[in-house]
């Protein structure tokens, strides 16, 4: 095994990191019976920390 084989990296380490870059989520999903499109939902979104650099878009830094 290598070192990067050998590292394990806890799920909340890995959150952190994720959110302190910010994660872009995107997606489709349709709902189809007999070739006949009943339901789609696009997603696109964008989810980052919130802190000195980037403030909260409702304001209130208290």
């Amino acid at each position: 095994m290598t070192v990067i084989e050998r590292r394990e990296v806890a799920l909340v380490d890995l959150l952190d990191r994720l959110l302190a870059g910010g994660v872009v989520i995107t997606g489709d999903l349709t709902l189809r019976i007999a070739d006949v499109d009943l339901v789609r939902i696009d997603l696109n979104a964008l989810i980052s920390s919130v802190n000195a650099n980037v403030p909260a878009p409702w304001g209130g830094s208290e």
